[in-house]
């Protein structure tokens, strides 16, 4: 089982913090992160999203921008080692209220295949090293990967409020923030997670590369061995009642529209069609279909056929992989209906195929198995903000 210990963080000075958190790097355009710079000048952008204009070495400008606020004042240290714990309430996609209830922490850095931290999809490769030569710049771990705890009743053990240091409304999602230091309660969190596997949820990448700089510590700097054996991640119970999953959709790129519908009727049957708009995901869901995307901006609705070998698990993304996978073309990935429908219209794809969220028995099944899904399968909503908390090294 994965070790999960508290950390002395580092937090925005209370009256700062609303103007400092950022929804993740990996969500933002740089006109997003120009326009977060210019909303304060302790965004954390400053520091999680360096520019190739920011200077010669962006990175080695982002450390000294994090030790300049943490000298003046602006990023104030724990006195002693804490978790956080994470609440965000909002309205989820089928206008159900919801709060999702975790905690950040340090987990444990395990070698691939080492098990207690469990990755659930591939991942497709990513050829910049940026999140590495941050964290090495840095020493720090600026945002939390989410993952996922099979420890029942964790949600009850949090559900306690700690001592409130920051809360924050963003998109309709109210994030608040909690630091929970009292050393009954740090050890008896401490416990339970570590008791359980961990599913990662959401930063398989960001993962990777605490794995990569545990190896580069290993050989260049030695004394943070300790602190690099661990990262900061987010967890939260894995039960339908904590987890807010949605699709992300395919576009389709070097293959004809035409092309491609016809290899998709070779293992799907047509059943009708319906609107490109926000009503045809309910239409997908009570049909078991997914959605070709048309260019008039309709959305056909296609089910597997019964004889089709498309495999036995209930992922639209698996079964579309095995219905494509003799033929030339290269897939991406988009969130949204209106995004997918865009593309499309305006030909930067060829075709699009709207897909159905993951079920939560299918992440179970996932955990118990050991399987994989293909990349981009799910995507666990709301994202989890940047500077809640940062882990110094050292």
């Amino acid at each position: 089982m994965p070790v999960f210990e508290p950390f002395i963080g580092l937090r925005f000075e209370q009256s700062r913090f609303a103007e400092s958190v950022a929804p993740p790097y990996d969500v933002l355009s740089e006109n997003d992160v120009r326009q977060l710079r210019e909303s304060s000048p302790s965004n954390v952008t400053w520091i999680d999203v360096p520019l190739l204009d920011d200077g010669d070495d962006p990175y080695a400008i982002a450390a000294t921008k994090m030790n300049e606020w943490i000298s003046s004042g602006v990023l104030i240290s724990d006195d002693t080692p804490s978790f956080t714990i994470y609440r965000m309430t909002f309205t989820d996609e089928t206008g159900v209220p919801r709060t999702i209830d975790g905690v950040i922490g340090a987990l444990e850095v395990v070698p691939e295949g080492g098990g207690g931290v469990l990755p659930h999809e591939r991942t497709t490769p990513k050829a910049s090293t940026d999140r590495l030569d941050l964290t090495i710049s840095t020493e720090a771990n600026l945002s939390p990967i989410w993952g996922l705890s099979r420890a029942a009743g964790l949600s009850d053990l949090l559900s306690e409020p700690g001592e409130q240091f920051g809360t924050v409304e963003i998109d309709g999602v109210v994030h608040t923030l909690e630091r929970v230091s009292d050393p009954d309660r740090v050890a008896a969190i401490q416990e339970y997670v570590s008791g359980s596997d961990v599913l990662i949820a959401d930063g398989h990448h960001r993962y990777g590369v605490a794995r990569h700089y545990k190896q580069h510590v290993d050989t260049h700097q030695a004394e943070l061995a300790t602190a690099a054996s661990t990262t900061m991640v987010f967890v939260n119970e894995m039960s339908p009642e904590q987890l807010a999953i949605a699709a992300i959709h395919r576009l389709y790129t070097d293959i004809t529209s035409d092309d491609l519908r016809a290899t998709l009727e070779a293992s799907y049957d047509h059943i009708g069609s319906v609107p490109a708009d926000d009503r045809c995901l309910q239409a997908m869901a009570d049909a078991s279909a997914v959605g070709f995307v048309t260019s008039d901006a309709t959305v056909e609705l296609y089910v597997p056929k019964a004889s089709a070998e498309l495999g036995d698990r209930d992922l639209d993304g698996a079964r579309l992989e095995h219905a494509f996978s003799g033929v030339s073309h290269t897939v991406t990935y988009q969130h949204g209906v209106r995004n997918v429908v865009d593309a499309v219209t305006s030909q930067a794809a060829s075709a699009g195929i709207l897909i159905r969220p993951v079920p939560f028995d299918e992440i179970v099944r996932t955990a118990e198995r050991g399987d994989l899904m293909p990349p981009k399968s799910t995507f666990f909503t709301p994202k989890l903000l940047t500077g809640t908390v940062i882990r110094p090294m050292r």
